[in-house]
């Protein structure tokens, strides 16, 4: 659902990056106030994690479609909505620069559309009144799939309403709309299920990883080997798995596709250009693969290096921004 420059206008775009950077700031606000260092390592795998499942589109049946999760949901379960926003930037950011996976001008509704719902609606309105009480297989599975669906229907809408407000593509709103949602609808349903696997893991683990959820006790395994798991896990789906992805075109170009006859769509200007011209310079890897070569060895270099590189940032900014320093109170993990 990574949204293209063509799809936004010049005001929408900047008018959603001050949304988003209001967030994010919000966001870096309320996790240097948090005291659990262990969040650091995990920020890093599980945005890795997140960076190498997004390379795998899986196919709809039945549409000629496929799709990806978001991966909001799954960080906010495990990090707390701020920490779990702020890991979605790290990735969303390094898509679009290192391999030119979604639009410059248009990250910033890249962002609100695929991390805030996620992080903020489904972690405060979703997991965690379900957790409330304890979490168990059934809780877990009904809020990552409840969580999934819902907040991918509000990104998705957002792209039709932020599409519909820049006026620069002549798709009809009501036809958008009614392509948009029932599709991420199908996408939505598979990308919590995809969460709930990985959160039920994770609850037969280590269960005091979920945030949100009543104390429970100890899981099965450590919590550096439960991390490793993780990270391994990660390399494996970037550098392997990535190569099974489905061809099929993801959510948001199927839907252009059928409303507007392609999704190759253009815009002209010098904004479009200047961002055009940064993407082209910063990308390493364009589309995932290694320039002028159809080698599979492509995605696979991606999938790793992608994931190392979302790693490595977002290790390197709670460092920075001094993140689970926080000299009070907090929850302790063994």
């Amino acid at each position: 659902m990574h949204m293209a420059d063509a799809l936004i206008a010049p005001a929408v775009a900047g008018t959603m990056y001050v949304f988003s950077a209001a967030a994010a700031a919000h966001s870096v606000h309320r996790v240097r106030l948090e005291s659990d260092q262990k969040k650091i390592p995990e920020m890093g795998v599980m945005g890795a994690f997140v960076f190498a499942a997004q390379m795998i589109n899986f196919s709809i049946p039945g549409t000629g479609s496929s799709g990806h999760i978001c991966g909001g949901m799954l960080l906010t379960a495990l990090l707390g909505p701020q920490a779990a926003f702020l890991t979605m930037i790290a990735v969303l950011v390094i898509q679009c620069l290192f391999f030119a996976d979604g639009g410059l001008l248009a990250l910033g509704c890249n962002i609100w559309n695929m991390a805030f719902y996620g992080c903020f609606v489904g972690g405060y309105l979703i997991w965690k009144p379900l957790m409330a009480k304890g979490a168990t297989k059934k809780r877990i599975t009904l809020a990552a799939v409840l969580g999934s669906i819902i907040t991918l229907q509000l990104g998705a809408f957002s792209v039709v309403l932020e599409t519909k407000l820049s006026g620069i593509t002549q798709l009809p709103f009501a036809v958008f709309a009614g392509t948009m949602q029932p599709i991420h609808l199908a996408i939505g349903l598979v990308e919590g299920l995809i969460t709930a696997a990985v959160l039920c893991f994770v609850h037969e683990a280590r269960p005091e990883m979920l945030w949100g959820a009543e104390k429970q006790g100890e899981g099965k395994f450590s919590f550096r080997t439960t991390v490793a798991i993780l990270l391994i896990a990660a390399l494996v789906i970037g550098g392997g798995l990535s190569l099974f992805a489905s061809s099929h075109p993801d959510g948001l170009e199927w839907a252009l596709e059928k409303v507007a006859g392609t999704a190759d769509l253009e815009a002209e200007g010098s904004a479009y250009q200047t961002a055009s011209d940064i993407q082209e310079a910063t990308a390493v890897l364009p589309d995932y693969a290694v320039e002028g070569s159809d080698s599979p060895a492509g995605t696979t270099i991606s999938g790793v290096a992608g994931s190392l590189a979302v790693l490595v940032v977002s290790v390197l900014a709670c460092w920075a921004f001094r993140f689970f320093r926080h000299r009070g109170s907090g929850q302790k993990r063994a």
